[in-house]
């Protein structure tokens, strides 16, 4: 075996090596609780925040799965109701607007119902639910 090849296999190996220990406890539960929101499994809030005013803006709780969409800079969260069809809400973000997700552990809470809530000193007061 030549030396350059001896030493590809070394980097080889140390690179599977630190791949393989490098998924900690906390990377596979936090991959696992994605992946239960991501099937509607879990129940989450999501708040969001005008930051210059610090005032909430509108807030979306229930058994949804959200992504950050970096590039378009905005959340896209996604519900199933109860015929199996799904809904989606687009939160457009700026510079002065942030989000809080919030896993919640809420027992008896349905499936397919989500309630979202608008601050009405912000907008027109409006509140929107799903039919059990």
């Amino acid at each position: 075996m030549t030396y350059s090849r001896k030493i590809t296999l070394s980097l080889l190996t140390l690179a599977s090596t630190l791949l393989l220990t490098g998924c900690s406890e906390a990377d596979r539960v936090s991959s696992n609780l994605r992946l239960e929101a991501d099937n509607f499994n879990t129940v989450r809030k999501v708040t969001v925040i005008n930051a210059i005013k610090n005032d909430v803006m509108f807030e979306m709780s229930g058994r949804m799965s959200i992504k950050a969409d970096t590039a378009d800079n905005q959340l896209e969260i996604v519900v199933e109701d109860d015929d199996k069809n799904y809904q989606k809400h687009i939160i457009g973000l700026s510079d002065n607007v942030s989000y809080i997700v919030q896993d919640v552990t809420t027992k008896d809470v349905s499936r397919y119902r989500y309630t979202i809530n608008f601050n009405p000193n912000m907008w027109i007061p409006a509140e929107i639910k799903t039919i059990d």
